[in-house]
């Protein structure tokens, strides 16, 4: 069964890079017997507030639990666990985080899809505005891929230390990881040389780490088209509560407050929220709460492009 708001490929959205596979193979920098991870990293390219900053966050976490944040305008996911849960690829996880940044809050995004962090981050570099770049899993890919870019495209080389490799002719990042440690050693010290020797090939153990545990959960759907039929409304709405309730149940928590928005045709939006008699994770009584504050908003003809749903106040059930 497809998991609740699943979307399809956005269109217009394109695959760029040098693989043409992910999940074979062992990526650079893990060693035998070592899971191959999916690490994605966006850019936004309109920055948004800070209180739409943490919807962004919130929204992805509906996708994996593993979202890093780098605000004001970049996140990284580990998209690893996520892919059974979806039963698809990362490259179709990460189109799906783009199509809902862009149908429920207009920000387009560069992707990168790699098997580590810095990777991911430098594949998302350079990218397009709407395009995804991975660099393929197996080491020879990620090589081809790596090696022939500027040193200063890793991430921590400044000026200064660009200038010294820049002097002894080290221009390539292929040229920095030939390179024998003693003579790197030498020339920019044991610390700095070590570290830049590993991200010279490709290496980054650094794991995603998601931010402290929120106060709210986010569900939401993108339709396929413009919709103006109530029952389609209806359906939708529904789907986000019941998907919120397995969300609450599995993770031990309960909502006191759902909060619905609606997004049209045109871009604009309307929110409606309303408390709960007590706090629950029950879906029957936030389907109730949710189809009300539907009811609520008086949509009659209007042209909805996606609804999102937020369930506020969360806390362990537990402690209900």
């Amino acid at each position: 069964m497809t998991p609740p708001g699943r979307e399809l490929t956005p269109p217009g959205r394109t695959e760029t890079g040098t693989g043409s596979r992910i999940g074979t193979g062992s990526p650079t920098g893990t060693g035998a017997g070592t899971r191959l991870r999916h690490i994605a990293h966006l850019h936004l390219h309109a920055v948004p507030d800070e209180d739409q900053y943490e919807e962004v966050l919130d929204l992805l976490a509906g996708i994996t639990p593993h979202v890093q944040a780098f605000p004001p305008d970049a996140v990284q996911l580990d998209l690893t666990s996520a892919l059974r849960y979806f039963d698809c690829g990362p490259y179709e996880l990460v189109q799906m985080a783009q199509l809902r940044l862009m149908g429920l809050y207009g920000i387009d995004s560069s992707a990168g899809l790699a098997g580590n962090r810095m990777l991911a981050a430098m594949a998302a570099a350079s990218s397009a505005p709407g395009d995804t770049t991975r660099i393929p899993a197996e080491p020879a890919g990620t090589a081809a891929w790596l090696r022939p870019r500027p040193v200063t495209a890793l991430p921590g080389i400044g000026r200064a230390t660009a200038a010294t490799l820049h002097t002894y002719g080290l221009h390539t990042i292929g040229q920095v990881a030939d390179l024998p440690a003693a003579t790197l050693q030498r020339l920019l010290g044991a610390g700095p040389a070590r570290l830049l020797a590993e991200r010279a090939r490709g290496h980054d153990p650094r794991p995603v780490t998601p931010k402290a545990p929120a106060a709210r959960m986010t569900a939401d759907l993108v339709l396929d088209r413009d919709c103006l039929d109530p029952e389609q409304h209806h359906r939708a709405v529904l789907g986000l509560a019941e998907q919120i309730g397995r969300r609450l149940r599995t993770e031990g928590q309960v909502t006191d407050r759902l909060t619905l928005t609606v997004h049209y045709a045109d871009r604009s939006s309307s929110t409606r929220t309303r408390g709960l008699a007590e706090a629950t994770g029950h879906s029957p009584v936030l389907a109730a709460t949710a189809l009300g504050l539907l009811a609520a908003l008086g949509l009659q003809r209007a042209r909805v492009r996606a609804f999102a749903l937020r369930a506020d106040g969360l806390r362990p059930a537990e402690e209900a």
